[in-house]
């Protein structure tokens, strides 16, 4: 196994870390947005060769602080195990299948399911998805991460978010992979999650009903008093997004569907609504230290569950014409100059 590839320690202990000031002026950001990740994972590995290229260090030692909300959060913990980009990019495409079933096994998951939580039971069983965490992440503590990392999601039991931080003593013993199922339980796709936390029952689902794009969670925690940093100018950001949606619902369907028509489209709804919220206060917050890595989707390539080779193929273009676009180029070499 190579340098890269062996998981790294933390630089700094959970309780080392919530003992003492910490900087957390660079910001890695990391969107939710399902199949679609492989796009953020093609787009580190520019920016990763970018930083090895300029002598600077690679991800995740680059950034002081990592946020990610369900399918970022899988990007967040990975770097932060020690995997680098290019190796992330084929995890989506070698277990993208096992996550999101093809429609046989699917029908036959749900007719299983029938008696227990009825027709509108969610359209995956969590099995392949839990099945890929444990295998990739095993049973390694979230405090383990190389780097600071917060995860976002959401307890319908208390209904308040969640912010897990893999530096705050009470969540650095929970499993890496038991952190990223409550963040990916995206509502109709797949079941809650349940787990204690903080000596509390929670039933948790993605972070993406908090925050799809994660960044002014990160922002926040970066401007707390005891992390060394006082103005959001000082910071560096770099949130990398999963595509942009551009497929329309037209007048007819929003005003004529009701709750089952609105029931998946509505999920895509709120998380491009927050992600394009937190994108204008992040911009706002930050100034010239903010580079957002993101770009709009053509209709079709916007699933969130589509892992066929079609798609990984489309989706391969739509990465590799972004990364050659001038501004694009400018931005990520922007960025090397302030990290």
């Amino acid at each position: 196994m190579s340098r890269r590839m062996r998981p790294r320690r933390a630089t700094l202990s959970a309780p080392r870390i919530a003992g003492m000031a910490m900087q957390a002026r660079r910001i890695l950001s990391l969107d939710g947005g399902g199949i679609r990740g492989y796009l953020s994972a093609r787009w580190l590995q520019a920016v990763d060769a970018a930083l090895v290229g300029a002598g600077k260090p690679p991800l995740p030692e680059a950034f002081d602080l990592v946020a990610g909300s369900s399918t970022g959060a899988i990007v967040a913990c990975a770097i932060g195990i020690g995997m680098p980009p290019a190796h992330l990019a084929q995890l989506y495409r070698r277990h993208g299948d096992t996550i999101f079933p093809g429609m046989a096994t699917r029908l036959w998951s749900r007719a299983g399911r029938l008696f227990t939580q009825g027709p509108s039971a969610p359209r995956y069983d969590g099995i392949g998805l839990e099945r890929v965490l444990a295998q990739e992440f095993g049973d390694r503590a979230f405090g383990s991460l190389a780097r600071p990392t917060l995860v976002t999601a959401y307890d319908t039991l208390s209904r308040r978010a969640i912010i897990f931080k893999s530096f705050k003593p009470e969540h650095a013993g929970l499993r890496i992979r038991d952190v990223l199922r409550a963040s990916c339980a995206a509502p109709t796709y797949f079941p809650a999650h349940p787990l204690r936390v903080e000596e509390r029952d929670c039933v948790l689902v993605d972070g993406g009903v908090v925050a799809n794009n994660p960044t002014a969670c990160a922002i926040a925690e970066a401007l707390r008093k005891d992390l060394r940093v006082h103005d959001s100018h000082e910071l560096v950001v770099l949130s990398v997004g999963t595509g942009e949606r551009n497929r329309p619902i037209t007048l007819r369907e929003a005003r004529e569907w009701g709750a089952l028509e609105w029931a998946t489209p509505i999920i895509d709804v709120l998380f491009d609504g927050s992600t394009d919220a937190v994108d204008y206060i992040a911009a706002q917050l930050v100034g010239d230290g903010y580079v957002r890595l993101q770009a709009e989707l053509n209709v079709g390539l916007d699933d969130l569950d589509d892992t066929s080779a079609t798609n990984f193929l489309a989706l391969d273009a739509l990465a590799a014409d972004y990364l050659a676009r001038d501004t694009t180029r400018a931005a990520i070499a922007r960025l090397v100059t302030m990290v």
